[in-house]
């Protein structure tokens, strides 16, 4: 009986292992997509930090569900049918009860605990070295950087229309503050690569966030928040450049040069590069 019931707890966790690597291998998943456990890596510091989260969350889950699937395997061979007799009847083992309960509770104030750890380094702010006024209006964006002055003695900013859309210029390795406003509705500022979403308020709030982009690039930004008849066109792009770039960027904007021609001089593409799905005529114009 012994022998018997090993050979199926064998055979089990063979067919479980098997189809877990049949599934990875039909999803097409490297390596680093199957261990990331469906999380996508960003480009900021807080997105590493909810990444480990994310990681160690998954590991806790994978470890309670194995337990108990141990559990009811075991009980699946170990108490299974030999005969009419009715096995002994047991009830109320204080002892497991007390397990039982306290143990989910430790389980969910560690999460809890980590959660808020997360959380209160994602949204914290006064670290800043450069700031960057967002400005949301149906259906674009305007991106200003205050401290610098244009040839009309106004912030160097950067203003999206129907037929461009804006790229905001920033530097990496550099801890940047967003304020961000809206002019009318209710919008939303979202980076995918940066896993971190602002909804746009309108009014006099103080309503911004900070993080440092780590890797160059160019990363797309939607609007999150239903806002109109336009809202799916409502696009632009973060275009992450190393310090040395930004700075000749911005004298170059200081000068008077319009962004396209600023981002050509610095050797970067003019236009924005990475609003698909929603891919429209304004960066043929």
């Amino acid at each position: 009986m012994v022998v018997r019931g090993s050979r199926s707890a064998r055979r089990i966790v063979t067919s479980l292992a098997g189809g877990l690597l049949t599934l990875g291998l039909l999803a097409g998943c490297s390596v680093d997509d199957v261990f990331n456990f469906g999380w996508p890596r960003g480009v900021t510091p807080e997105a590493h930090k909810m990444f480990d989260l994310w990681i160690g969350s998954t590991i806790a889950a994978l470890a309670v569900g194995f337990f108990v699937w141990g559990l009811i395997f075991w009980c699946i061979i170990r108490y299974r049918k030999r005969g009419e007799e009715l096995p002994p009847q047991t009830r109320y083992n204080i002892p497991i009860e007390i397990v039982y309960t306290v143990a989910p509770f430790l389980v969910v104030s560690v999460l809890f605990y980590y959660t808020a750890v997360v959380q209160n380094q994602v949204i914290r702010v006064g670290d800043a070295e450069m700031t960057v006024s967002v400005q949301a209006s149906k259906w674009n964006w305007t991106f200003s950087y205050p401290g610098t002055q244009g040839p009309d003695g106004q912030p160097v900013a950067t203003t999206g229309d129907s037929d461009y859309i804006p790229v905001l210029v920033v530097p990496t390795n550099t801890r940047i503050q967003f304020d961000v406003q809206s002019v009318d509705v209710i919008h939303s500022f979202w980076v995918p690569d940066l896993l971190f979403k602002r909804d746009v308020f309108p009014g006099n709030l103080d309503n911004k966030f900070e993080t440092t982009i780590l890797s160059e690039g160019a990363y797309v930004g939607r609007c999150a928040e239903l806002c109109g008849t336009y809202h799916y066109g409502m696009n632009f792009e973060v275009r992450a450049v190393s310090p040395e770039k930004f700075q000749q960027w911005l004298e170059a904007k200081e000068a008077g040069a319009s962004t396209p021609d600023a981002l050509r001089a610095i050797g970067e593409d003019p236009f924005a590069v990475t609003t698909f799905p929603f891919e429209t005529d304004r960066k043929a114009a």
